[in-house]
């Protein structure tokens, strides 16, 4: 495995990472509780911790393939969350999220940066990765 694709293994792991470690600080530090939305990105976010570091120690690049699938998915999840928070016609349709509303909004830093938003920064940087880590796999070919 070449150098660019083990540093590309290090930073998704690293971004998974952090995104794992801010959301157990959201909800076990802060006390901030999930909503039904935030449960399934972190279903999918999780994973990629481990994953990852197995595939890093193992030199396996081609588990691109699985964090791609998982970061596209969490994304679009993200991404739904994210319009359910800031967009009127998607959010006065929003649909129950048991006991923790999907709509609401522990945080909004600079009137735009909510939980959603950030585990869709960290889907979208793991997937553009992915990606990458697949295009330069298809070069070496």
């Amino acid at each position: 495995m070449n150098k660019k694709l083990e540093n590309s293994l290090l930073f998704i792991w690293l971004v998974s990472l952090t995104a794992t470690l801010g959301s157990l600080y959201f909800s076990e530090v802060r006390g901030y509780e999930p909503c039904e939305l935030c449960w399934y990105q972190r279903i999918l976010m999780y994973p990629i911790v481990l994953i990852t570091l197995v595939a890093y120690i193992q030199k396996n690049a081609r588990i691109a393939v699985t964090t791609a699938v998982f970061s596209c998915i969490g994304g679009m999840i993200s991404l739904y969350h994210y319009g359910l928070q800031k967009l009127d016609f998607l959010s006065q349709h929003a649909p129950a999220c048991g006991r923790v509303p999907c709509t609401g909004e522990y945080i909004n830093w600079l009137g735009f940066i909510t939980i959603p938003f950030l585990a869709l920064t960290a889907f979208l940087l793991i997937a553009i990765t992915s990606f990458y880590m697949l295009k330069l796999m298809k070069e070496d070919q």
